[in-house]
């Protein structure tokens, strides 16, 4: 069988089974956008013949990695908000509240190309007027699965007390389902399926009952997710406290949101008997590790979670709590603070977080069907990693194998030389295809400077840890 693409003798990772699927000297067989054949090398030679090779001898071929929860939308400011306290109100909100939709969009690009360099594939982006962000994954080739961030909170909610109940405004909540549901009817399973919608109810304590039924209502009839912050932190617990006398996972058990078309986001909050009912439910997790450990400084539940019979995945969250939007990062620090937080070296092992940066992050995404594995019928969406990089060094494969644990604990990202999306070479020898990236950064970069410029009133006026640091000659 004639085929356009044979990626030949390298060390492979299916993520098929129980773990990860290993080949050694496999290839992998692609027409169109779609995978034709995953093997060792003689089977697929026997059975396919391409128009180009990539010769993959000293790399690891394995699936694009799926960022399963991320706010490209904020991108523009990593790094203003870290070591310190209430970070989104005096770090963060100083910035945002001078932001602009188009300056967005383009801290926006830089992200995806950011992720795209350290080997994802799949971003699940969740952000407000994601109508415009979307036209960043058209033009740089990722795929996507979107969802705008609904809620009934004025543009100046940063500027309450901390504590202060949050007003709602049903007009707001109303114009942003609108714009979910407009972006579900002009972008789901646009490009060929590469971008697809689901629905983005921001959190239980974002909106009124009455929107969040709403949105129930519409992921019924649409028969999509619903992608939502869920006890993502002690401001939610207390909001939801004064307003409805509840904790948010026994309050959307109440109104029947606990269940498969739910991602549960953080449940950084929740108790152990909280956890294991959203996951006895159904529904599904992300654990942002990176974010969760800089902001809040705490470990969610989620080895609770999977042990409890849940299926989660890992998400890189957002530049200014996370600084890193890398899924190596994620999947290191994932299986780290489980370790330090469980006390036990064994626990959440390498195989765990890179399943949960692949194939589960797909299954919780309800998109595993065309994802997160490389097997006959799926989507090309695969990366070859640089095994000759110092990181990697040395390889073992018998009698043991070495290569995913140096992948989890050792590797950063820039090990990644090709990532193939859809079909397409989006990347090789670490080079963009699709976009220019020095113009990118640098027209992001001068955006970046006008925005601290209008910002700076309300920067000094936070009177933030940060500040303080730059001023004591600390930053």
């Amino acid at each position: 069988m004639k085929v356009d693409l044979i990626i030949q003798n390298g060390h492979i990772l299916t993520m098929e089974g129980k773990g990860v699927g290993f080949i050694e000297n496999g290839a992998v067989a692609i027409k169109g956008n779609t995978i034709q054949g995953v093997g060792t090398i003689d089977e697929i030679k026997r059975a396919y013949q391409a128009e180009r090779v990539i010769d993959a001898t000293n790399k690891l071929v394995m699936p694009g990695l799926i960022d399963a929860h991320i706010h490209t939308g904020i991108a523009i400011f990593r790094g203003v908000a870290q070591d310190m306290s209430n970070w989104m109100q005096k770090g963060l909100w100083p910035f945002q509240k001078h932001l602009r939709a188009e300056e967005s969009v383009i801290g926006s690009m830089v992200n995806i190309m950011e992720g795209i360099k350290a080997g994802t594939t799949t971003f699940c982006d969740y952000d407000g007027r994601m109508d415009l962000i979307v036209e960043n994954y058209r033009k740089i080739g990722a795929r996507a699965r979107v969802a705008e961030l609904v809620n009934e909170i004025p543009d100046n909610v940063g500027d309450l007390p901390v504590g202060e109940l949050y007003p709602f405004d049903s007009s707001i909540g109303n114009t942003k389902l609108k714009r979910n549901l407009d972006l579900y009817e002009n972008h789901h399973e646009s490009e060929d399926g590469r971008i697809s919608v689901i629905l983005g109810p921001h959190g239980p304590d974002m909106m009124s009952l009455e929107l969040l039924n709403e949105i129930k209502a519409q992921g019924d009839k649409l028969n999509t997710k619903l992608h939502m912050h869920v006890a993502q932190g002690d401001r939610e617990i207390d909001q939801m406290a004064k307003r409805y006398g509840k904790r948010s996972i026994d309050f959307l058990d109440e109104h029947g949101f606990l269940n498969e078309r739910l991602i549960a986001v953080h449940l950084t909050e929740a108790t152990n008997e909280e956890t294991a009912l959203v996951a006895k439910r159904g529904a599904g997790m992300i654990y942002c590790a990176g974010s969760i450990g800089i902001i809040d400084g705490l470990v969610p539940p989620v080895y609770h979670f999977i042990q409890s019979g849940g299926t989660a995945g890992l998400g890189s969250d957002q530049a200014p709590g996370n600084n890193c939007n890398n899924m190596f990062n994620e999947m290191k620090f994932a299986a780290i603070l489980n370790k330090v937080k469980l006390a036990d070296p064994r626990v959440f092992n390498a195989t765990m977080a890179l399943r949960m940066a692949t194939i589960e992050a797909a299954k919780v995404m309800g998109i595993d069907h065309e994802v997160g594995s490389l097997k006959k019928g799926k989507k090309a969406d695969i990366i070859i990693v640089n095994l000759q990089d110092p990181s990697f060094f040395p390889i073992y494969t018998k009698p043991i194998r070495n290569i995913v644990p140096n992948l989890v604990y050792s590797a950063r990202g820039h090990e990644v030389e090709t990532s193939i999306i859809d079909g397409k070479v989006i990347m090789e020898n670490r080079n963009i295809l699709t976009i220019d990236e020095i113009s990118t950064i640098e027209n992001a970069q001068k955006v970046a400077e006008e925005i601290a410029v209008r910002s700076e009133k309300d920067i000094l006026e936070a009177k933030s840890d940060i500040l303080d640091m730059v001023t004591e000659g600390l930053l």
